[in-house]
């Protein structure tokens, strides 16, 4: 936000494109970039030696396609637009990793509550602003000053493979958010039933009793009589 809030194109998205493709790039802009790009990098890296999940290869695709977007947009100064599109999906995604910290700590109220306002958020942000909003001003404006030309199709057609991903995501959230309003156990909707066994059969090796707790990401969670006894 510190780098867009200030931005008169925040405010008004035909902005984005005013003077393009000759446009300056402030240090903030590039440091936002250098950071995020380096963010998907490790996080592709990783994804090899973290827990397989079912959308591990829908992670796969969204990491790739981002940082194709990332790069590609800062190589045809479509930078005013990457900043938008890199805060938008960044205003969702603490959420959810401070939602992940609260449920492996064990305060399950907390992380139910934090899991509810992400769910809005992203339902918000990535299924009503990013088409409406964003979208609109990739696909629309620019045909307004300049006809289109090869990088405007390849950007636009890489933002739809992550609105589709979005979709999915948004479905498989919906699906979490339902159970925990029915007061259902609430479990990520991504773990394979193969996935779950095995974290609880290693669980007695970590520890006498751990296979009765619940488990979250193959973690036991703690309740407040055993927190208290411990």
């Amino acid at each position: 936000m510190a780098v867009i809030v200030d931005k008169p194109w925040f405010y008004d998205m035909k902005k984005v494109w005013e003077g393009y493709p000759i446009q300056s790039t402030v240090p903030s802009q590039y440091w936002y970039y250098m950071i995020e790009l380096s963010f998907y990098w490790s996080l592709l890296f990783s994804i090899a030696s973290d827990v397989k999940r079912k959308d591990f290869k829908e992670q796969i695709i969204h990491h790739v396609a981002t940082i194709i977007l990332i790069s590609f947009s800062w190589f045809a100064n479509y930078i005013r637009a990457g900043t938008l599109i890199m805060a938008l999906h960044d205003s969702s995604d603490y959420l959810l990793e401070s939602a992940k910290m609260f449920n492996y700590a064990g305060w399950k109220n907390t992380c139910n509550n934090i899991f509810i306002v992400f769910a809005i958020v992203f339902i918000i942000t990535r299924l009503v602003i990013l088409p409406f909003w964003i979208l609109h001003c990739t696909v629309v404006y620019p045909l307004e000053l300049y006809p289109a030309f090869f990088g405007y199709y390849f950007f636009n057609s890489m933002m739809g493979v992550l609105q589709a991903l979005h979709i999915f995501w948004a479905y498989l959230i919906l699906r979490m958010a339902h159970k925990f309003i029915t007061g259902k156990q609430v479990e990520d909707e991504r773990s394979d039933r193969e996935e779950t066994e095995s974290s609880e059969g290693e669980e007695p090796a970590a520890g006498g009793g751990a296979k009765s707790r619940p488990l979250a990401n193959g973690h036991p969670i703690l309740n407040n009589h055993h927190r208290k006894n411990d």
